[in-house]
Order: C-alpha cells, then sequence, then structure tokens
C-alpha cells in the first residue's frame, strides 16, 4: 500500500523548503555509492555523539570562517546535520584556533593558504557541549573555486546579510552573525 502524505509531514517539508536557499545554491557532484555510505555514517555519528554530549557535556573547542565576497557569507551543507554552518570544525589537540581554521578549510571546501583574521570568540552550550568556537574572516575578491568533499560538506551557498535572518543556522554560525553582520 503506498505510503500517504500526512499534514505533520506536508508541514515539515514545507519548513524544509522555507529554510533552504533557492538562490546562489551549489551542489557538490553527485553522491558516488561510497560517498553515500560516508553520508550515513557520519550521520548516525553525529547523532550518537548529541546524545552522548547531552549526558556528558564535555567541553570542546572549535574554529569557524565567515568567508566573504563583498557582502555575501559563504555558508556550508553538512551532510549530517539540517541547519548551515560556517566552514570550520573542531581544534585537534595542540592545534591552534587558527591552524585549525586552515586545515578545515583545506579538508571541508579545498581552500589553501588564504590570509585569515581572527574575528573573535563565542562560547554557549551547543549540540549538548559547552563550546568555545573561534572565528576568523577571510574577504576575497572574487568567488573562489571550491572543492567539495562531499561526503561532509555536500552543498555551499552564497548568502545576503538580508537572506541570513531566515536561514536555519548552526548555534556557533548563528552567534557570529548576530555579533558581526
Amino acid at each position: 500500500m503506498p505510503h500517504e502524505r500526512n499534514e505533520t509531514e506536508d508541514s515539515l517539508t514545507m519548513q524544509r523548503k522555507e529554510r533552504a536557499p533557492t538562490r546562489n545554491h551549489d551542489q557538490a557532484r553527485p553522491a558516488t555509492l561510497i560517498d553515500s555510505v560516508w553520508r550515513v555514517m557520519l550521520r548516525v555519528a553525529f547523532r550518537l555523539a548529541r546524545a552522548w554530549w547531552s549526558l556528558r557535556q564535555p567541553e570542546h573547542e572549535g574554529a569557524l570562517v565567515a568567508i566573504y565576497v563583498g557582502s555575501m557569507l559563504l555558508l556550508v551543507k553538512p551532510s549530517y546535520r539540517l541547519e548551515w554552518n560556517l566552514p570550520g570544525g573542531s581544534i585537534d589537540p595542540g592545534e591552534t584556533p587558527h591552524a585549525a581554521a586552515l586545515r578545515e578549510l583545506e579538508e571541508e571546501i579545498g581552500l589553501t593558504s588564504h590570509p585569515l583574521r581572527p574575528a573573535g570568540s563565542a562560547c554557549g552550550i551547543w549540540d549538548g557541549r559547552r563550546d568555545t568556537v573561534h572565528f576568523f574572516e577571510l574577504h576575497l575578491d572574487a568567488m573562489p573555486g571550491l572543492r567539495l568533499d562531499n561526503r561532509e560538506i555536500i552543498a555551499v551557498h552564497w548568502a545576503s546579510p538580508e537572506e541570513l535572518r531566515g536561514l536555519a543556522l548552526t548555534d556557533a554560525a548563528a552567534a557570529y552573525c548576530e555579533t558581526q553582520l
């Protein structure tokens, strides 16, 4: 028997469509079987990690990079969450926030050797962790060529300041936007 959609499913679909950008949006190449398996593993691992974090509330430190071309801000879409984020991630043991930001730019979107400017930090309990996130900015004259890994990062979007208010952002990305824009 075919599955009939109910009002709740239709409402959720509409909410997701409303949150999803419709312009300045680039998808990664079509997913291979290996990419798809990675995406499923990342989704499962992230859900398990969030459950564990909510019980333990561990301390976590990360670095995110706000990349601008004019007033347009680059957002990335992780495969394992619904919200858009800034490129970046966790700081490895012994790594500086600046080094982590550079490493994550290369891993997630293929950008290398760009001068980053410190742009403050924010603290909060996000995803069940006691998080400290260090922000950096990168201002470019033209849209860069990006290389998405198609496993962790599956899409990018260049958002205008006005559009940011209507997008679902991670807590850390929202904290940056509230203080910097």
